[in-house]
């Protein structure tokens, strides 16, 4: 394992260009989650990491955080324009507080404020599209809560404006692991009951086109919810629909977390429980629709939209190989490459990042559906989460209960994994975020006006079919040319291996044989 020390560098280390931080939450009070790791509690919440694009290490610039002011640290955001991260507590018996800080190019943290969550385990994070509000999910007690945010300084504005509870504020049914309750790591049939018995919110991503649905995975339910959320008044008011997050096998599923293919009208969730990856097409058209009557003040959204599904399911694919028992696994993170052609899931059980190389070509109707590639070992024990650095060519991978963090290579042709012998001890990570950091000069720019928002999706889904075709024979030539060049590189190695192989057996051969003395 590689040493870290809890000092930085020295001043020359850290220049602003080209800095890119990991911000690395772990669990300190097991005893105030709903599952049970069985790694080491955290003396100190948040560790901080500079990375180096060069090999893929990375040097500990900050150990900070009292857990008992930050209590198990579950879920991270960096602010898209500033050099502001939020950090959200786990805590099953007390509401979550969410944490703004600044953060400094050599890992130093500057605290912005605090705010009360809303709810109870307190897992997911979103900024708006306009960055003026948190979306907060309190997977315990299902709760989803708006808070307002400054947009110069990122930091918080008030407590909560508004929130949803699918509950209807009806009391919880299953109790806490100390008072008889289930351990959520678990995936056998009576801990499956227990933790269905409520919703249980798990994530919440707002539509990347204009941002006025909301989607949230339900794994007490089994459901995908689709909220519209009225950006002006930062308030999510309306259930459109609910559907299912898989087949209906009647197994269940357990939807954990909601992600867009960046270029297609294609989204994905990871079903926990039952170890999938449901595809999900994307109706671009109704979403334009909501947001339109959205921006005109329509009264009555109810009428218009409700029970009108934006998904429709395509695909479901297993994250395990066919034998490998499910009830002995759980999925945790999933994600879209930047490039668009892999999606990568990790495995908690099988101790692996399964990976699946994305459909490209338009012809037909399986454009976004997933092929595997493989399954990688992770160097460790109950990947919980993992995050990519910003080019794209390195894994980090979050190994909760071996206390490590683990560094992979990305082959970006293949889709393969390389483990790069770079791993740190943390104790119970649970979550990493990458955090490039942004330059003084880059922090005037602003997110788009709701009426451009608009106008511009519009315009996009108007021309997408026009060009999808094309573009999509475009970048699956230059895709197979890659590949193929890769295939006959290898294939070039291999044959130079084999010349010198026979040199050396001519060679052999030519040499006179030397009389024994025997002889």
């Amino acid at each position: 394992l590689n040493t870290q020390s809890t000092g930085v560098g020295g001043e020359g280390d850290f220049s602003e260009e080209g800095t890119e931080l990991f911000f690395v939450s772990t669990y300190s009070n097991f005893e105030k989650l709903a599952h049970g790791p069985r790694g080491t509690e955290a003396r100190q919440s948040i560790y901080v990491y500079r990375f180096h694009p060069n090999d893929g290490s990375m040097v500990l610039c900050n150990r900070f955080g009292d857990p008992k002011e930050v209590l198990n640290p579950a879920f991270t955001r960096h602010h898209p324009r500033l050099n502001v991260v939020y950090t959200c507590t786990e805590d099953i018996e007390e509401n979550g507080r969410i944490f703004a800080y600044r953060l400094e190019c050599d890992g130093g943290l500057t605290k912005l404020g605090c705010v009360d969550a809303g709810g109870t385990s307190t897992c997911y994070l979103t900024i708006d599209k306009a960055q003026k509000n948190m979306l907060a999910v309190n997977y315990w007690n299902s709760t989803l809560s708006v808070l307002p945010l400054d947009s110069e300084t990122g930091n918080f504005t008030g407590g909560i404006h508004s929130m949803y509870d699918p509950k209807e504020g009806k009391e919880m049914v299953a109790a806490a692991k100390k008072n008889g309750g289930v351990n959520h790591s678990n995936n056998d049939d009576s801990t499956i009951a227990a933790r269905q018995a409520d919703p249980h919110s798990h994530a919440l991503v707002l539509d990347p086109f204009v941002g006025t649905v909301a989607y949230v995975p339900d794994l007490g339910k089994d459901l995908i919810r689709e909220f519209y959320y009225n950006r002006e008044g930062a308030k999510i008011e309306l259930e459109l629909n609910v559907l299912p997050s898989g087949l209906c096998t009647g197994m269940p599923d357990g939807p954990r977390y909601f992600v867009f293919h960046p270029d297609f009208n294609v989204a994905y969730v990871i079903n926990e429980l039952s170890s999938t990856v449901a595809v999900f097409s994307v109706d671009r058209a109704l979403l334009n629709e909501i947001a339109a009557a959205s921006k005109r003040g329509d009264v009555d959204m109810k009428a218009k939209f409700k029970g009108r599904s934006t998904l429709t399911l395509l695909q479901s694919v297993s994250c395990l190989p066919n034998a490998f028992p499910k009830h002995l696994n759980t999925c945790g993170r999933i994600c879209v490459h930047k490039s668009g052609r892999f999606v990568i899931v990790s495995n908690r059980g099988h101790e692996s990042i399964a990976i699946f190389r994305v459909k490209t070509s338009s012809r037909g109707a399986g454009r976004g559906t997933l092929h595997p590639v493989g399954h990688f070992h992770t160097r460790g024990e109950t990947p919980r989460h993992f995050q990519f650095d910003s080019s794209g060519q390195y894994l980090i991978v979050a190994n909760q209960d071996s206390d490590t963090i683990a560094v992979f290579n990305f082959n970006l042709s293949t889709g393969e994994i390389k483990y790069t012998g770079n791993e740190y001890r943390v104790p119970s990570p649970n979550f990493v975020c990458s955090c490039p950091f942004y330059p003084e000069d880059d922090r005037d720019a602003t997110a788009l006006e709701d009426d451009d928002e608009l106008e511009q999706s519009v315009a996009q889904q108007e021309i997408e079919s026009d060009l999808e075709s094309e573009e999509s024979v475009v970048h699956t030539i230059a895709q197979t040319k890659a590949m193929a060049k890769e295939a006959l590189e290898h294939e070039l190695g291999a044959a130079r291996k084999e010349i010198e192989v026979l040199k050396e057996r001519l060679a052999a051969l030519a040499t006179p044989t030397t009389a024994s003395a025997s002889d």
